[in-house]
């Protein structure tokens, strides 16, 4: 069986909504916050299991990267989406080495 390939944000969020990602977070200096009910996420408290990324093929303002994050303690799953180099500006270190995708 041939395997799809996911080429727009919008198949990929759809797909992981199915998949039970159905938070919607923000990024804060030093945490993530739910969308919905302002819930805050801490470094330690979420991981990512995985993430995708969007090159624009004639405008870079097109490039995405889309998070899938899930917490335990939280017992959430949901997406984060950004620009492509999501900037370290004004993020905290804990927050940068958290948004990187476990490793299995």
């Amino acid at each position: 069986m041939a395997k799809s390939i996911m080429t727009t944000l919008s198949e990929v969020t759809n797909l992981l909504k199915n998949r039970g990602y159905t938070v919607e977070f923000n990024l804060k200096q030093d945490h993530l916050e739910c969308l919905h009910d302002q819930k805050k996420i801490f470094p330690g408290e979420f991981i990512v299991d995985k993430h995708y990324r969007f090159e624009g093929i004639s405008d870079p303002g097109d490039e995405a990267i889309v998070f899938a994050i899930s917490s335990e303690k939280h017992n959430l799953k949901g997406v984060l989406i950004g620009g492509y180099g999501i900037s370290s500006e004004g993020m905290s270190s804990e927050m940068m080495k958290a948004l990187d995708e476990k490793k299995v």
